[in-house]
């Protein structure tokens, strides 16, 4: 009989707040409106790998998390709608765009084009176009009120930093009544608006601005002298940004809006003249690179940043101010010269110098964070005359901060001649870890779980995945829960065994219980003692006791938990893992040696020695009935050993890179699950193996960096996974079923779908290369789903064709020509006629795939085609 495996499937992932991949964005509370003032600090949107994640800031609850099941593609940048704030466009790594609407969690519309991850989204003011910058250089404008592309923008030779619509006054325009042209706003209208020009900049250096109507390129310039350009701020009114490059250079640009508006007037008689204009270039505090350059919505500050741990602000003088620090400047160098003896040329006293770039954009403040920062967005714009300034970081380190600071215009009605000052008033930190989680520890009931990175410990309800406490701790590398749950156990890189109580949160004891780190730690089968070992090559044995204490004060006593040291085990290399056997009888410990030694329990004597692994063994676990010992290493092998005699079952190759964690289900309900393993990797992928017959069960791909941890439930009902992509993933036993032979079908389908969307892909590439000299291009991509879609219409043409030829042969000679004999599938969908069978396929087709789906029909069905869309249009 072929022997079937409990299927696991991924459930849950947690533990991440925001990544590095993508922008933030601040939102104001959903139930905020105009006439309401909101109490509220508002909502952040940020990437958590492949999802897109809405944090309450006040709180930080975790209000909604958006994640397309079909998508393993990290999120890569996010843009909000302003008409329309409930909808939120995602770019992913893949090249495809999603639009969710932030109500219901749904994706609205969904696009397809680039070929690499999407760099830049970003609206128009009325909501009906949105841009696309992608990693391939392609810029893509696309409609969404018909949800399809309208063309691709071609000229840059590297990804796409910046994207920007450009708003111009509308100057003139077509006379309803005549053929000429006439000037908006000579009736007493409200002056209009257009945008009908793109800003854009790209990793080429080049800054262009790209004509929407008649899609060309209307100017380049070099954005930067340092090489490469990495970020672009627009202010509010569009007439004015700055680009960035890799070092402290920030460029300021002037945009003519109204030599634009003259520019696309079918009346403009003048000549060419440029737009675009470099004013000058500041030099901003860190000489990193910089990432992102911010225009607060409403008052004038400009927030900038790099790599490093601090937010730049700069402010934007007014005119009367730069008009006095110009007065100023002339009369400072009026004196110089009279204390020199130096003549100056007269000057007129009412001209002013036009003023420098340094006198418009001052230095205000530098905000220090917590993290390295990855994003910043303003938060709360309010008014022009509002007192405080909010802004939001992302930072690396798995964590969003909320930052007040005193306006100018406040600091000038108090006369205070302080800088301004910032304080950290919100922040969203307890749903994650600021460092990678090295270990892992699931409670004998398997509903909690201890998670532990370098300074933080913390403890989790694995069933509603909320954080129950966190704690600071040392650099953990080694965890687990003692007998009764109400106690972890650490062990640090700097060889202290730290106890800890949950129930009150609190440091029982720290014990410095080696001369360097603890690498691993094993609570015996009895719950009465726990082993640990070290890189002070000795494994230390620790019995458990209950001791009473006096309270401080009181008569009182207490009762605590004290570890007591009982034997020692000497070896002449480091100790990296160690594992009980089940009936307690054999003690493994492998070592730097690349060998592992297995040891009587009782009298610590050597009872076998495993050879075999090139590169040190990292983790060892022993099979349920004490049978089958598994070790993994680092030179990317996971060996099944026998425990009777030492011999080598079997040996394969099991990942792409060091294998971090294996592990045997400890406790499992059937007899024949005893001998199944896991394997998790630095290749971030976690596979399950049967021990017995030496093959692969599963392989379960979602992470996206490296594993470090690896914990497996008591039964074996769920596998928790960290990883370096900051998340903790849960992988539960589904209502399936897995057939050895059916899985590796279904990999090989895989593989084969992957090669055949890149293979059809390919003709469009080499199209577009053959048309790369020209700007623009038409928006398309060959995906798996396209291709589905043009099959499925392929099949209703097959189908539908020699039924509606047959029906019209019945219909012109019903006397000769008997009926038709209709195809079983007509009848099971309900006998529809044969052109609604084919409209009925159209209509499932989304929009932005229809053109994709129609290349993929041969020349020989567009007759049918064709037939079939006259019989639509005559109809209508």
């Amino acid at each position: 009989m072929v022997r079937s495996y409990r299927k696991y499937e991924p459930t849950t992932s947690f533990g991440t707040i925001s990544t590095t991949t993508s922008n933030t964005l601040w939102s104001p509370s959903s139930n905020t409106t105009s006439s309401t003032r909101s109490t509220g600090a508002g909502k952040a949107y940020t990437a958590a790998n492949e999802a897109v994640l809405a944090w309450d800031i006040k709180t930080g609850a975790l209000l909604s998390r958006w994640h397309d099941a079909s998508s393993r593609a990290l999120v890569t940048c996010l843009s909000q709608c302003a008409p329309q704030p409930d909808l939120v466009a995602a770019g992913y790594s893949d090249g495809a765009i999603k639009i969710w609407d932030a109500l219901s969690g749904q994706v609205v519309v969904a696009f397809n084009a680039h070929r690499g991850a999407v760099e830049k989204l970003v609206f128009d003011h009325e909501g009906t176009r949105l841009a696309s910058g992608g990693r391939d250089t392609d810029i893509i404008v696309w409609n969404l009120l018909s949800e399809t592309a309208e063309f691709k923008l071609r000229g840059h030779k590297d990804m796409i930093t910046g994207l920007s619509f450009v708003r111009t006054p509308v100057s003139r325009r077509q006379s309803p009544h005549t053929d000429e042209a006439v000037d908006v706003g000579d009736n007493g209208e409200d002056e209009e608006f257009e945008e009908n020009y793109l800003l854009s900049t790209s990793k080429d250096s080049l800054v262009k601005l790209w004509d929407l109507v008649t899609p060309h390129c209307v100017e380049t310039h070099v954005a930067q002298s340092g090489g490469e350009c990495w970020a672009l701020g627009v202010n509010r009114d569009g007439d004015a940004f700055i680009t960035a490059g890799n070092d402290s250079e920030l460029k300021v640009w002037s945009l003519d809006l109204n030599g634009l508006a003259e520019l696309s007037s079918f009346a403009s008689t003048k000549g060419k003249q440029e737009v675009l204009k470099s004013e000058g270039i500041l030099l901003r505090q860190g000489k990193d690179r910089t990432i992102e350059v911010s225009f607060h919505p409403k008052q004038d500050y400009v927030a900038v940043h790099g790599s490093e741990k601090a937010v730049e602000l700069l402010r934007i003088r007014t005119p009367e101010e730069i008009h006095r620090h110009l007065q100023r400047k002339r009369k400072r160098r009026r004196e110089k010269a009279a204390a020199t003896g130096e003549t100056l040329p007269a000057e007129a006293e009412e001209e002013t110098p036009a003023p420098a770039v340094g006198d418009v954009f001052v230095p205000y403040t530098i905000i220090r964070t917590g993290g390295k920062v990855r994003s910043v967005d303003w938060a709360s714009p309010g008014s022009r005359n509002n007192k405080s300034l909010q802004i939001l970081a992302a930072t690396t380190n798995n964590q969003l901060e909320l930052y007040t600071l005193t306006s100018h215009r406040a600091l000038t009605q108090s006369d205070s001649k302080d800088p301004p000052e910032h304080t950290r008033s919100l922040a969203v930190e307890l749903s994650g870890h600021r460092s990678d989680i090295r270990t892992l520890a699931l409670s004998s009931d398997d509903r909690m779980l201890a998670s532990a990175s370098s300074g933080q410990l913390k403890v989790w309800n694995l069933r509603t995945q909320t954080c129950l406490r966190t704690l600071d701790c040392g650099q953990a590398l080694c965890s687990a829960f003692l007998p009764g749950d109400r106690i972890v156990l650490l062990g640090t890189k700097t060889g202290e065994l730290e106890l800890y109580d949950i129930s009150t949160s609190t440091l029982i004891e720290s014990l410095p219980a080696h001369d360097s780190a603890i690498w691993t730690l094993a609570v015996h089968p009895d719950g009465k003692s726990v082993v640990t070992g070290s890189a002070d090559k000795s494994a230390k044995f620790w019995r458990f006791d209950i001791v009473s204490e006096e309270v401080p004060g009181t008569l009182r006593t207490t009762q605590r938990l004290k570890l007591t040291q009982t034997r020692i085990l000497k070896l002449s290399d480091d100790i990296l893992s160690l594992c009980f056997s089940p009936d307690a009888r054999l003690l493994a410990l492998s070592t730097l040696d690349n060998t592992v030694k297995v040891f009587f329990t009782d009298s610590l004597r050597l009872f076998l020695t495993l050879y075999g692994h090139k590169l040190p063994v990292l983790n060892i676990s022993i099979a349920a009935d004490s049978k089958l010992i598994a070790t993994c290493s680092a030179d990317k092998n996971v060996r099944i050993w026998g425990l009777d005699f030492g011999d080598c079952h079997k040996a394969f190759f099991a990942h792409q890179d060091s294998v971090m964690a294996v592990s045997f289900i400890p406790h499992p309900i059937e007899k024949e699950e005893s001998h199944l393993l896991f394997s998790a990797s630095k290749d971030g992928v976690l596979k399950s193996w049967d021990g017995d017959k030496f093959e692969q069960i599963q392989k379960l791909d979602g992470h996206h960096g490296e594993i470090w941890a690896m914990a497996v439930s008591r039964t074996g009902e769920t596998v928790v996974t960290a990883s370096h992509d900051k998340s903790i993933r849960v992988w539960s036993v589904g209502d399936d079923l897995v057939f050895l032979e059916e899985e590796r079908e279904r990999e090989l389908e895989e593989m084969y779908e992957a090669t055949l969307a890149a293979n059809l892909d390919r003709d469009a590439r080499d199209e577009d290369g053959d048309a790369n000299d020209t700007s623009t291009a038409a928006a398309s991509k060959q995906t798996l789903s396209t291709l589905t879609s043009g099959e499925k219409l392929l099949e209703a043409l097959d189908l539908a064709f020699p039924d509606l030829l047959a029906s019209q042969a019945h219909a012109a000679n019903p006397s000769s020509v008997p009926p038709p004999q209709r195809d079983p599938v007509f009848l099971a969908l309900g006998n529809p006629s044969p052109e609604s069978h084919v409209l009925s396929t159209l209509r499932k087709i989304p929009p932005a795939s229809l053109n994709d789906a129609l290349l993929i029909l041969p020349f020989a069905q567009l007759p049918a085609l064709f037939t079939f869309l006259a019989l639509f249009f005559r109809k209508r």
